[in-house]
C-alpha cells in the first residue's frame, strides 16, 4: 500500500470518528438537552457540584467545548457566576479526558451491537426520543468502528521509511511537535480525536511515550482556543467563559511544558504501556489544572472580564431605515405566492422581536436597569407597529382572488402576529412593572425561588422557538411536542406553586416579601406559553392531528 493510499484510509478513519463524535453529541442534545440545561441551571451555583456535572455532561455529550458553550451562555445571560461556569468548565476537561480513557478499552463487541440496535431503534419508531436513542447508539457503534480503522490504517506506517525521519526531528524538536498537535487539534475541533490519534500512533509504535506526552500537551492549547474562536462574535458576558477557559488550560499547557523540558522526568510513572502513559499524562494534565484553578479561579475571572471588555466593540446605533426595513411589498399582491412570503419574512421578523423581549427580561428581575426597562418597553412599539403593518397588508391581500390553501395561510399569519403582540403586551405591561416593582422597592428572591424563576422561563423561552420554527416549517412533529409542552408546562407551574407556598409556610422572609412578584411571574410566562402554543394548531388541524377538546396521537 503506497503512502497516498494509507493517508486516505487515515484521512477517512478520522473523518468517521468526528462524523460519530458529532452524531453521538447531536443525538444527547435532541433527546435530553433540555433536562440537561435544566439541570445544569440548577447546580450551577455550587462550585463543587459544577465541577461534577461538568464532568458528567462532557462524557455524555462527548465535548468539552460543548459544555464550555452552553455554560458560557448561562453566564453570559446573568443565570450563573462566572466562577461557577470555570469551575464547571474544568470538570468538563477532565471528563472529556476520562471518554478517552474509555474509548481506549477492547469495545470491539459494541460495533455489531450498537449498529444493530441503533438501526432497528431509529427506524421503527416515529417517536423523537426514541429516534434519538438509535442515533447515539449508531454514533457509538461508529466511533469505536473508526477506531478499529484508524489502527488498521496506521499498520502500514510502520514500514514507512518517512515517518521514522519526521518522528526523529520531533522528538529533537519538542516545540514544533507541540505546536502541531496544537494545530491538528484545531483542525479537528476535537480533543478527543486527536488524542486518540496519538494513542493510535503509540500503540503501533509509531511516536515514542515522551514525544506523545508533549504533543498532549500541544493537543490541550489547541483545544482551549476552539470555543473562544466560535463565540468571538458573540456578547462580551457570553465570551468570559471560553476566554476563561484558554487562559487557564493554554497558559497551563505552556507552563507544564517548560517544567517536562526542563525537569525531562520519566514518564514511567504513567503505566507501563505507551499508551496508558499517554493517556493518563492527558488525565493528569486536565486534573492539575483543574485543582490549580480552584484557588485561582478569581484572578483569571477578573483578568478575562479585562480582556473581554478590551476586545469589545463599541455599540453603534442602528439607522431607522434599517430599523424600519419592512419585507411588504404591495406590489406583489397580485401574486399571492409571493405576497404570503413578504408577510412571512415580516412575522418572523416580529417573532425575532419578541424573542429579544422575552430574553431580556428575565434578566431585568436580578439586574433591574431603568435605561434597560425603557430599551425593553420601545421594542414593544416595535411589536405593534409591525403587527399592524402586517394586518393592513394581509387585510389587501385577502381583497384579491385566493385558494382556500393561500386564506388559510393568510389567516395563520394574521393569528400568529395577533398573538405577538399580546405576549409582547405581557411582557412590558405586566412583567416590567413587576421588574420596576422589585427594584422600587428593593426585593430580593430567595436562591431557591429565583431558580425557580430562570428555569420555568427557559423552558418558556425554548418552547417560544419552537413555536417560531412551527410558523415557518409548519412541521407537524415539531407542532404536536409543542403542544405537549404546554401539558407539561402546567404540571411544571402546579410544582413550583407548591414549592413557593412551602417555603411561605416555612415563615421566609424574603418568599413573604417577593411572593407576589413570584407568583405574577409564573401567571405571565405560562400565559405567554399558551399563546405561543396555539401557534400549531393551525398546522395540527390542516393535517387532521387536534379535535376539539383534546390532542390526538401523532401515530394512530
Amino acid at each position: 500500500m503506497n503512502g497516498s493510499t494509507v493517508l486516505l484510509h487515515l484521512a477517512g478513519a478520522v473523518a468517521l470518528l468526528l462524523w460519530a463524535t458529532r452524531m453521538v453529541r447531536t443525538g444527547v442534545e435532541r433527546a435530553y438537552g433540555e433536562r440537561m440545561r435544566q439541570s445544569l441551571r440548577g447546580v450551577l451555583h455550587n462550585p463543587v457540584l459544577a465541577v461534577l456535572w461538568g464532568t458528567m455532561l462532557s462524557i455524555a455529550l462527548q465535548s468539552s467545548t460543548a459544555v464550555s458553550l452552553l455554560v458560557g451562555s448561562f453566564v453570559g445571560s446573568g443565570i450563573v457566576s462566572g466562577i461557577s461556569g470555570l469551575m464547571a468548565v474544568r470538570g468538563a476537561e477532565v471528563g472529556s479526558a476520562l471518554v478517552v480513557l474509555i474509548l481506549s478499552f477492547d469495545l470491539t463487541l459494541l460495533v455489531p451491537v450498537c449498529l444493530l440496535a441503533g438501526t432497528v431503534i431509529f427506524m421503527s419508531t416515529e417517536r423523537g426520543d426514541w429516534r434519538q436513542i438509535g442515533r447515539i447508539l449508531v454514533g457509538i457503534g461508529l466511533l469505536v468502528l473508526s477506531l478499529e480503522m484508524t489502527g488498521q490504517a496506521t499498520e502500514p506506517l510502520r514500514n514507512s521509511d518517512l515517518l521514522p525521519v519526521i518522528v526523529s526531528y520531533l522528538n529533537t524538536d519538542p516545540i514544533t511537535a507541540f505546536m502541531l498537535a496544537a494545530l491538528m487539534t484545531w483542525l479537528f475541533h476535537s480533543s478527543i480525536a486527536a488524542i486518540l490519534l496519538l494513542v493510535t500512533f503509540a500503540s503501533r509504535g509509531l511516536i515514542e511515550p515522551e514525544l506523545g506526552v508533549v504533543m498532549v500537551f500541544g493537543v490541550n492549547l489547541g483545544s482551549s482556543f476552539i470555543a473562544p474562536l466560535l463565540t468571538r462574535n458573540a456578547a462580551p458576558q457570553a465570551r468570559i467563559v471560553p476566554m476563561g477557559n484558554l487562559l487557564m488550560r493554554g497558559a497551563g499547557s505552556l507552563i507544564i511544558l517548560i517544567a517536562y523540558l526542563t525537569f525531562k522526568p520519566s514518564v514511567a510513572f504513567l503505566g507501563s504501556a505507551p499508551t496508558d502513559q499517554i493517556i493518563h499524562a492527558h488525565i493528569l494534565f486536565n486534573v492539575i489544572i483543574l485543582l490549580a484553578g480552584v484557588p485561582l479561579s478569581g484572578l483569571v475571572l477578573k483578568a478575562t472580564k479585562a480582556i473581554v471588555a478590551l476586545n469589545a466593540p463599541a455599540p453603534q446605533a442602528p439607522s431607522l431605515e434599517q430599523a424600519e426595513m419592512s419585507a411588504l411589498d404591495e406590489s406583489v399582491l397580485d401574486m399571492p405566492n409571493l405576497a404570503l412570503a413578504n408577510a412571512t419574512r415580516e412575522t418572523v421578523r416580529v417573532c425575532e422581536t419578541v424573542e429579544i423581549m422575552l430574553q431580556r427580561v428575565i434578566g431585568l428581575y436580578e439586574n433591574p436597569e431603568q435605561p434597560r426597562i425603557d430599551e425593553l418597553s420601545g421594542l414593544d412599539d416595535k411589536v405593534d407597529r409591525k403587527h399592524a403593518a402586517i394586518k393592513l397588508y394581509l387585510a389587501k391581500l385577502t381583497t384579491r382572488s385566493l385558494s382556500p390553501q393561500e386564506v388559510g395561510r393568510a389567516q395563520e399569519l394574521l393569528g400568529a402576529c395577533v398573538k405577538l403582540e399580546q405576549v409582547g403586551d405581557i411582557i412590558v405591561r405586566n412583567m416590567l412593572a413587576l421588574v420596576q416593582k422589585k427594584m422600587d422597592r428593593n426585593l430580593k428572591f430567595t436562591d431557591e425561588g429565583w431558580l425557580e424563576l430562570s428555569n420555568f422561563h427557559a423552558k418558556v423561552l425554548t418552547n417560544a422557538r419552537m413555536a417560531f420554527n412551527v410558523l415557518v416549517s409548519r412541521d407537524s412533529e415539531m407542532a404536536h411536542q409543542l403542544v405537549l409542552e404546554k401539558d407539561l408546562l402546567r404540571d411544571l407551574e402546579k410544582q413550583s406553586s407548591q414549592r413557593h407556598f412551602s417555603r411561605l409556610r416555612e415563615g421566609t422572609l424574603r418568599s413573604l416579601e417577593t411572593s407576589s412578584i413570584h407568583l405574577d411571574t409564573i401567571r405571565d410566562l405560562k400565559q405567554i406559553n399558551s399563546l405561543l402554543a396555539a401557534m400549531a394548531y393551525p398546522v395540527l388541524e390542516e393535517q387532521g392531528l387536534l379535535n376539539t377538546t383534546r390532542l390526538r396521537a401523532l401515530n394512530n
